[in-house]
């Protein structure tokens, strides 16, 4: 299993994605009790009811390229003008438990919120496509990573250069499975220390043999294009 290493993006004024990241655009409440008029739902057909309700099954699954393997139909799914009217009086709502933030009061909104857990909030960046994400990275003066994103590789868990960190007098980077395992952040004062060793270490790879300078030159260089992104945007970093 491997390590990774990104700033504190929302830390960064500058930071492109960070207006998106702060916008919580929809939440997921549990239990939906209270919330039935805010919710989306699914408008569904018990499969008994649509077998009574349909002249012919195989048919109607044929006409709505609807597969046979179905629990229940979805509304949405119906393509096919007389079935539609023909189940729209037996469709139930199913709650999705997904409250829009825009479309509620602040009241509403914040006790939504109290509602959902964590993971089970969009933010304005979870809407956007992986392209657009990718653009977005690619244009962000915080993108570290060659362009890339402010995420990046730290090395697989039986790294050695912790090891090596530790004999040179780099606490830092001696630090990072026991930093990764705490999911400490660290701030951006923390990033002139990290800056600091990156130059003792690249000093002392070609000590620790040549294999040691092919293994991790590259990580010493995305370490320090954190550090210097970190220290010029005001921002934190961790590892994990």
């Amino acid at each position: 299993m491997g390590l990774n290493m990104a700033i504190c993006e929302l830390e960064a004024e500058n930071a492109l994605c960070r207006s998106m990241k702060l916008e919580t655009v929809r939440v997921m409440v549990e239990p939906i009790d209270g919330f039935e008029d805010v919710s989306g739902f699914d408008l569904v057909v018990p499969l008994d009811k649509v077998r009574e309700a349909v002249d012919d099954w195989e048919s109607f699954l044929k006409r709505n390229r609807i597969p046979a393997d179905v629990d229940s139909i979805y509304m949405e799914k119906v393509k096919n003008k007389a079935d539609i009217e023909a189940l729209e009086p037996l469709a139930e709502k199913r709650y999705t438990g997904w409250v829009i933030m825009a479309e509620v009061s602040e009241d509403v909104a914040a006790k939504a919120m109290e509602a959902s857990r964590p993971e089970n909030r969009m933010t304005g960046w979870h809407m956007i496509s992986f392209d657009e994400m990718n653009e977005t990275c690619s244009r962000c003066g915080l993108s570290w990573d060659k362009g890339r994103g402010c995420i990046g590789t730290f090395g697989p868990s039986n790294s050695l250069l912790p090891e090596i960190a530790r004999r040179h007098g780099c606490q830092l980077v001696g630090e990072v499975f026991d930093l990764a395992d705490r999911m400490e952040r660290l701030g951006p004062d923390r990033a002139k220390d990290l800056k600091a060793e990156v130059a003792v270490l690249r000093d002392a790879l070609p000590k620790e043999g040549k294999m040691m300078v092919r293994r991790y030159s590259g990580v010493v260089d995305r370490m320090e294009a954190m550090a210097d992104v970190c220290i010029s945007e005001g921002c934190g970093f961790y590892f994990f």
